[in-house]
């Protein structure tokens, strides 16, 4: 694990959120119960940084629960679509935000929040759009569907200084396809969090999993 310490205080940028790990788990929590544990076992399996995404109605009492219950972890929330969602997710205790496309809107509310953003791109134009804001660190979302690893070699020309988290589709098999790409800092993958295993509460399987994942780049 990076063993940097970035306590509460410390402004996270985005590339630091995408250096820590090769994954990053793109989490759907059902039931409060489940979130600490869930977070502890990916924690001991050697990854910290955490997506939750707001898919589900706790989705910001988990992201909270976990900010303030789990020490080493650190929470950002996924699925951000609007402003008052990224100034919900940030009162939560949300340290980055993740999102599947890109606006204006959501771009500078992210910024006037301090809350490093990734923004979903998945052609040119929306990475030269996501660019004139400032951005160059981008979620290419969906990957698979967008065009996978060779969409992103095509990228590698004229976006040189655009570094990439591949999200949608990537799984244990392929993953180690995108990380060896130039332009790749880390994948975003829910296979880290299987829902059978959440329900069942197998905390151990998320551990290994966690692992492995902290493993594809050694």
């Amino acid at each position: 694990m990076n063993t940097q310490t970035y306590d509460k205080d410390h402004p996270l940028t985005a590339l630091e959120v995408m250096q820590d790990a090769p994954v990053i788990p793109v989490i759907v929590v059902e039931e409060l119960e489940d979130a600490v544990p869930m977070a502890q076992a990916l924690l001991k399996g050697g990854i910290r940084m955490l997506e939750v995404t707001l898919r589900t109605p706790k989705a910001l009492q988990v992201i909270k629960a976990l900010s303030d219950l789990v020490p080493g972890v650190i929470v950002g929330a996924g699925t951000i679509r609007n402003a008052d969602q990224a100034l919900a997710a940030k009162h939560a205790g949300a340290r980055f935000a993740v999102s599947p496309g890109f606006t204006v809107n959501v771009g500078r509310a992210c910024k006037d929040l301090g809350m490093p953003l990734l923004p979903g791109v998945a052609t040119a134009s929306e990475i030269m759009h996501a660019q004139d804001e400032g951005f160059k660190e981008l979620k290419f979302f969906p990957a698979l569907q967008a065009g996978g690893v060779k969409m992103l070699q095509a990228f590698s020309g004229p976006f040189g200084d655009v570094k990439f988290c591949p999200t949608g589709g990537i799984t244990t098999a392929n993953a180690h396809e995108f990380l060896a790409l130039q332009n790749v800092i880390c994948v975003g993958g829910s296979w880290l969090v299987p829902q059978k295993a959440i329900a069942e509460k197998d905390w151990d399987l998320i551990s290994r999993l966690a692992k492995e994942a902290k493993n594809l780049a050694a």
